[in-house]
């Protein structure tokens, strides 16, 4: 166990910002554009060497906005319509996900959104991927 705390603490300097537990928005903001780059570099593919990384990475900000957003907890499909309400979409608006009726099947929960409509639609109403998950 010595040689493995010895070896993290060589590389610790270098991964420390991203292995860290934010403790101000600065910070999680950091965790924030990590995430969105590894979702960018992984996508679906959950054999990705960095999924490790992801998931992580995704705990440490759900970790720091359970404790510093109030968050009325609901559902990817309810933040989507809210966000559709919000802007006075149509679905036909959102082409980015897919067609009206990819939009409306995952609005009844036929569907779920996938990780790149995910993407997708976060950078669009500029929201962190996490909301949608």
């Amino acid at each position: 166990m010595n040689t493995q705390l010895e070896n993290i603490s060589k590389v610790w300097p270098s991964v420390k910002a991203v292995f860290s537990v934010p403790h101000s928005d600065e910070e999680y903001q950091h965790l924030v554009k990590t995430l969105d780059y590894l979702i960018d570099e992984i996508g679906d593919n959950e054999n990705h060497e960095l999924s490790p990384v992801m998931e992580t990475i995704g705990k440490l900000i759900d970790n720091y906005e359970d404790q510093n957003f109030v968050i009325n907890k609901s559902s990817a499909i309810d933040t989507l319509k809210y966000l559709i309400k919000e802007h006075n979409l149509k679905q036909s608006d959102l082409k980015e996900i897919g067609s009206q009726g990819v939009v409306s099947e995952i609005l009844t929960g036929k569907r779920i959104l996938n990780i790149e409509q995910i993407k997708k639609v976060s950078e669009r109403f500029h929201v962190s991927p996490l909301v949608f998950i």
